[in-house]
């Protein structure tokens, strides 16, 4: 074999072994960052289901709680000015004077207050997670579609999830609360 071949033999083989080495690490890197990306995913639809499990619990324990201090300051409001009146009897006046040293404050309107912030809170965390759940589909997107990794995401079948987006019309709206 001429000198001229194996010079050009000892140079292409290492070279060659490189760059399939260097193929190889970065097909596990692609691999690897879509396996990421997909699980980032789950874990962000995961975390709407929490939001939205949080907001079908806590508004209706918020509600009845607001609404249960609301009719006892009510019974109380109603007991003072029924012991304002000259025809009620003393029993009436000390049973009214318990109730207040037990209760000095009415605090109806800051119950009120407090579900309003709790309920805007509750809206905002769920915003929150619907749109970090859109922000790893995204990326997932992007990742399984530019190239040259959607040859890794074809080759092994990543498949990105859908935006978060909700169909039906009615629920778009924020749930009703009334008291009870």
């Amino acid at each position: 074999m001429p000198e001229k071949v194996r010079v050009i033999r000892r140079v292409m083989v290492p070279g060659f072994v490189i760059v399939c080495a260097a193929a190889a690490a970065w097909g596990i890197w692609t691999f690897n960052s879509l396996v990421k990306a997909r699980n980032r995913q789950a874990e962000a639809w995961s975390g709407v289901d929490v939001q939205l499990r949080k907001r079908a619990d806590l508004i209706p324990q918020l509600v009845k709680c607001v609404s249960a201090y609301s009719k006892h300051e009510s019974a109380t409001l109603a007991a003072t000015t029924a012991a304002r009146s000259p025809s009620e009897v003393a029993a009436d006046l000390r049973r009214l004077l318990a109730v207040a040293e037990a209760y000095p404050k009415l605090k109806a309107a800051e119950n009120f207050r407090q579900l309003m912030d709790e309920l805007v809170k509750v809206e905002d965390d769920l915003q929150y997670a619907r749109r970090y759940y859109n922000g790893s589909v995204r990326d997932f997107r992007n990742l399984c579609e530019f190239f040259p990794s959607i040859l890794v995401a074809r080759l092994f079948g990543f498949r990105a999830g859908e935006f978060f987006e909700v169909e039906d019309v009615l629920e778009r709206q924020v749930p009703r609360v009334a008291s009870t």
